[in-house]
């Protein structure tokens, strides 16, 4: 019963909070925010598809950490690129070959590569057997896939147990 009327309670707590945090706090707005917190996740349940959970938290932090270092430090590393002059730039599609196949780490794994400066996912392969990425120097094309399966891919498929 409860399951039905809140099909995602965690994603109601966060509409309701974020409606309150962001009008005035009333009554009204609480009663407004309460019916939209219920209502929004209840008409998104049935499209929303299964993906895995995360198994396992504290790494699932530590990745978060890594990847917010590798943003900071892709940062500086991208404007000394870009303060020279173009010709010392290669840029450069990459094909990754991908251990993962579960939509949901595959996301992520897109995801973390395009926040990172400097890179770009561009598209999957029909089969999900390959990531194509755009990056906007290349050395070395296997330090990079390497670096790329060793820092993002290998915990992502211990936190998604995948």
């Amino acid at each position: 019963m409860i399951k039905k009327l809140f099909p995602m309670p965690v994603h109601s707590a966060m509409l309701l909070g974020v409606w309150v945090f962001l009008n005035e706090f009333s009554f009204a707005h609480f009663v407004l925010g309460s019916f939209l917190a219920i209502t929004i996740p209840w008409i998104c349940a049935p499209m929303s598809d299964e993906h895995p959970g995360v198994k396992k938290p504290i790494k699932a932090f530590k990745y978060l950490l890594l990847v917010v270092w590798d943003i900071i430090v892709s940062n500086f590393e991208v404007a000394a690129r870009i303060l020279r002059s173009n010709k010392h730039l290669r840029p450069g599609f990459i094909a990754l070959p991908l251990d993962i196949h579960e939509p949901f780490p595959l996301a992520v794994l897109a995801s973390t590569i395009s926040l990172t400066p400097g890179t770009v996912s561009v598209d999957f392969s029909d089969d999900r057997q390959w990531l194509y990425i755009h990056a906007l120097h290349i050395d070395n094309e296997d330090d990079i896939i390497n670096t790329i399966k060793s820092r993002y891919e290998t915990p992502l498929k211990e936190i998604f147990q995948c």
